[in-house]
């Protein structure tokens, strides 16, 4: 600490003054002073994220979304047994399953009209779900995707005006048509093909197409 020297107005001599302290007010007032400096400091970076990040003011409040779940209902499965399968079926024959959704195969036949109008082989065959659920479908296979699919719009033509039809498709590639019907009594009938195939399905109209999306070929 430097001594503040004073020359006497009296005598002329100087002698050495010690400087004051401060007094404890002046130091609170100094700290306030700080205190208030830093405030003032956030505040204004406060405002300043405000205009210019405008979500920052809804940072804290903004809900999270609420993840969406999605229940899927199982796989309907028959509640028969499907009949006892011939074991020199042909490769066609064998493409066609034992069951589909809840219904089972109850029966397996040659067609002939399919054979009439071109078919090298077509089967008959009816599927059950063992109560009042019955399926009738025809099948037949064609040497060519182009004579199938005459024939297929045939079979569309036959069974009617179709009210829902897009394409067929094995993974991205286009195979073929189908087409939805409306029939009597609350039937409906769908016809498609995948390739050389050809298929048509009659039964319950509330079912149709899911029995279509499910069938293998």
């Amino acid at each position: 600490m430097t001594d503040q020297r004073v020359r006497s107005p009296r005598t002329g001599a100087t002698a050495s003054v010690a400087p004051r302290k401060a007094s404890p007010a002046v130091y609170r007032r100094r700290r306030l002073v700080v205190v208030v400096g830093l405030l003032v400091v956030v505040l204004a970076v406060v405002f300043v994220a405000g205009f210019v990040w405008p979500g920052f003011w809804r940072a804290e409040q903004t809900p999270q979304p609420v993840p969406t779940v999605t229940v899927t209902a199982p796989v309907p499965t028959p509640t028969v047994k499907a009949m006892e399968r011939a074991s020199d079926e042909t490769a066609f024959q064998k493409a066609l399953p034992s069951s589909v959704l809840q219904f089972a195969l109850g029966s397996l036949g040659e067609a002939e009209e399919p054979k009439e109008q071109g078919a090298l082989e077509a089967w008959n065959a009816e599927y059950t779900d063992g109560d009042q659920g019955e399926v009738a479908l025809v099948a037949g296979q064609w040497a060519t995707s182009e004579e199938a699919a005459t024939a297929a719009a045939a079979w569309t033509k036959a069974a009617g005006e179709a009210d829902r039809e897009g394409d067929v498709k094995v993974g991205k590639k286009v195979v073929g048509q189908y087409a939805i019907v409306p029939a009597d009594g609350g039937t409906a009938v769908v016809v498609w093909q995948n390739g050389t195939a050809v298929l048509q399905a009659t039964g319950p109209a509330d079912t149709m197409e899911d029995f279509y999306a499910a069938f293998p070929l």
